[in-house]
């Protein structure tokens, strides 16, 4: 690997650091940048640099198969903030937490579903 490759996975991993500190201290982008002395356009930009990359590893990970009606279970750890669960209708399911929120349908493969879990919702 080269040493752009290594510093690119380094930003982006500490950018990603501190996007998830923001959403765990329950304050506005705006009152966590000024705070931390952090432009607000920044955080944007490194957000969305994180969730490219974050969709792009997803990605490569889904299975590959036209079956789309993977059964199975997985344990899955909630985080403290306060989660909710609901039947949307049309055999989806809806989990949302403090700020994010998750629709599936009952095609998605379980084994995706669980590692975007495992993202947004870190014990």
């Amino acid at each position: 690997m080269e040493s752009r490759e290594i510093t690119a996975e380094y930003r982006l991993a500490h950018w990603a650091k501190i996007i998830q500190e923001c959403r765990s201290s329950g304050e506005l982008v705006e009152e966590f940048c000024l705070r931390k002395g952090i432009g607000k356009h920044q955080y944007y930009y490194w957000q969305q640099k994180v969730r490219k990359a974050v969709g792009t590893q997803l990605s490569k990970q889904e299975p590959k198969t036209t079956d789309m009606a993977v059964r199975g279970f997985a344990e899955v750890k909630v985080a403290e903030s306060p989660v909710s669960y609901s039947a949307t209708g049309n055999n989806q399911i809806c989990i949302e937490t403090g700020y994010c929120r998750l629709t599936a349908g009952s095609g998605y493969p379980v084994d995706a579903l669980v590692t975007v879990l495992r993202e947004v919702i870190k014990p």
